[in-house]
């Protein structure tokens, strides 16, 4: 089978907005190619061999998708470039670049395998190790070892707005606790969530692709006793109240969050949410603080942010 890969040119504050747009149209599987990180990764010596360069651009990412080469292709790339239009006009706030739209046909075997060589091995907490399905990795005696093969869904955990959700879950979960995770993409942080001690997990996305991948990830770590999955808009379709509610998904999304979260956030629980650029913390906060809760922690990295909410005093930004 044929497929169209899509490939747009942005920023990293854009590029969870252009990779929800692409699922928008239907694109079965996206990949970012962040230069900064390949950067990086090379720096640290973390790749024993690697034949990808460095380069001097590291603001430009580009975000590649992958449509059917069908007969709706020409239609899902006119709504594809509509929004993305759209998205321009709006949110003068997110840095978009100049979101250059380009694509070409490739064979199925061609894309199911290319975004891997960017996908390694990696430390991301202090305990928590990252590990591609595909490699080998001797764990330290200290180590928590979660196998990912993300496939067509987002998270790999070397993204900045998951490694923060990770470090702040190690200090987050304790053993037993009940977590929600909404958006859970690749079931990252449900896994990781399980590994940690929780005790009952529910991880949920509105893709029912991602919901599929998240399922055979959760199984992969031998965590599906205590992780159930789920397809679910935003909270709507959890049940009972969480003493941790995860969401790593962008700024609107969690603001709207804030409507529903009184019914399932149980009392003294926390809420963890990322996917912020830095430019939206004051929205986000403005909206916690209508709903009566708080920020207690707000941790930044390369533009992102992730905040650590609950009930009580507010923190001073």
């Amino acid at each position: 089978m044929k497929w169209a890969e899509v490939s747009i040119k942005t920023t990293h504050e854009a590029t969870d907005v252009i990779a929800e747009l692409f699922q928008d149209v239907g694109a079965s599987g996206v990949v970012i190619e962040d230069p900064e990180l390949v950067n990086n990764y090379i720096d640290a010596g973390m790749w024993d061999f690697s034949d990808i360069a460095r380069t001097d651009d590291t603001d430009t990412v580009t975000v590649k998708a992958y449509l059917p080469a069908d007969d709706e292709l020409d239609g899902r790339l006119a709504r594809f470039a509509d929004s993305v239009e759209n998205f321009k006009q709006q949110a003068p706030e997110i840095k978009k670049g100049d979101c250059l739209i380009s694509w070409q046909l490739v064979q199925d075997e061609d894309w199911a395998d290319n975004w891997k060589q960017y996908f390694h091995t990696d430390k991301v907490g202090k305990r928590i190790v990252i590990k591609p399905t595909w490699e080998d990795y001797l764990a330290q005696p200290d180590d928590i070892v979660v196998e990912l093969d993300p496939g067509a869904a987002f998270g790999t955990g070397t993204h900045p707005t998951t490694a923060m959700c990770i470090r702040s879950l190690e200090k987050l979960v304790k053993r037993d606790m009940r977590v929600f995770d909404v958006g859970t993409g690749s079931g990252v942080l449900a896994i990781v969530a399980a590994k940690l001690g929780a005790g009952d997990v529910t991880a949920m996305d509105y893709d029912k692709m991602a919901v599929q991948v998240a399922a055979e990830n959760i199984k992969q770590n031998q965590v599906d006793d205590v992780v159930k999955t789920g397809v679910s808009d935003i909270l709507k379709s959890f049940t009972g109240k969480a003493d941790l509610i995860v969401a790593n998904i962008i700024a609107d999304i969690i603001i709207e969050l804030f409507d529903e979260l009184d019914e399932y956030l149980a009392p003294g629980g926390k809420l963890l949410v990322s996917g912020i650029i830095t430019e939206r913390l004051n929205d986000v906060t403005e909206a916690c603080q209508l709903h009566g809760f708080s920020v207690r922690d707000v941790t930044v990295e390369k533009g992102w942010a992730a905040m650590v909410i609950n009930r009580g005093e507010l923190l001073i930004l």
